[in-house]
């Protein structure tokens, strides 16, 4: 079961195919440090390079996050943020930028709170492209993934190093929009270890599926950037971004005037780097 139509993921991947690179897929924690800030951040990232949006869903209990993520969630839940707010991050967000896709990463608690079939509906209201819900594995499908292919989003899935030729198909049976293949075995922000096991895993699962495969987890520099960008649809880059916000607080935890650029200077970056390995095949 897929979704019907292009929708702006699908858009997006077959634009920076054109161009001849990979796309620049950036994570940021909605209401991270506070809602204003992180509404500058969302608006500002794709003037300064990212293709698409992760925006990550404060929970109480990330198990798959390192530590840099897990502090961005415990600031945005301390300064009151929630799954409504978020969709309304996005819904302001969507009314000055209707291209760049936007990814909600998180969770199942807080939708299952929520209740599935509102949340789908006021998701796609919103101006949300697509779902990463990293707890709910293909076996469960029905409890999310379906009803939200079926409202018209996409559900993206994790492949990783463990995930073998027997167990892929069943990972991609209702994946849509493109694959994330976690660079690392464990969680955010691990370093990746070596950039052709992770070039071999890309072109293993591009023989399973055409859809695009974007790499995270261990990004940090445009250096790395370029090392997966050679290989991968996409490059995702997450806990380096949401390390630069809280660098840039000051000493009450709180956002300054240099948070929101802390944030676009490192995807200005990153986009260069991206860009770099197209403009060397050209």
């Amino acid at each position: 079961m897929t979704t019907t139509g292009s929708t702006r993921i699908q858009t997006r991947f077959a634009a920076c195919a054109t161009e001849g690179r990979a796309a620049l897929v950036t994570f940021v924690t909605a209401g991270d440090p506070d809602l204003d800030t992180s509404s500058a951040i969302l608006d500002a990232l794709p003037a300064a390079g990212a293709d698409i949006i992760e925006l990550g869903v404060p929970f109480t209990d990330p198990m798959a996050d390192g530590i840099p993520v897990q502090l961005a969630g415990q600031r945005a839940l301390k300064a009151g943020q929630t799954l409504k707010k978020t969709l309304s991050l996005v819904e302001a967000f969507r009314a000055k930028d209707k291209d760049t896709p936007i990814v909600l990463m998180g969770y199942y608690n807080p939708i299952y709170v929520y209740g599935v079939e509102r949340f789908l509906q006021d998701a796609r209201t919103a101006g949300v492209d697509g779902l990463i819900v990293v707890d709910l594995p293909p076996e469960e499908d029905a409890e999310l993934c379906l009803p939200a292919l079926a409202a018209g989003l996409n559900f993206i899935r994790l492949a990783t190093p463990t995930t073998d030729d027997k167990r892929l198909p069943k990972v991609l049976q209702n994946t849509s929009g493109f694959v994330y293949y976690v660079s690392v075995t464990g969680i955010t922000g691990g370093a990746v270890g070596n950039y052709d096991a992770v070039g071999e895993a890309v072109a293993r699962i591009k023989r399973h599926t055409d859809l695009p495969v974007a790499v995270g987890f261990g990004v940090k520099t445009a250096a790395d950037a370029v090392a997966i960008a050679r290989g991968a649809d996409g490059v995702v880059v997450g806990s380096a971004l949401v390390e630069r916000v809280r660098l840039s607080l000051d000493s009450d935890g709180r956002a300054t005037e240099k948070t929101v650029s802390a944030v676009t200077s490192l995807v200005a970056e990153l986009a260069a780097g991206v860009r770099q390995v197209a403009k060397a095949a050209a």
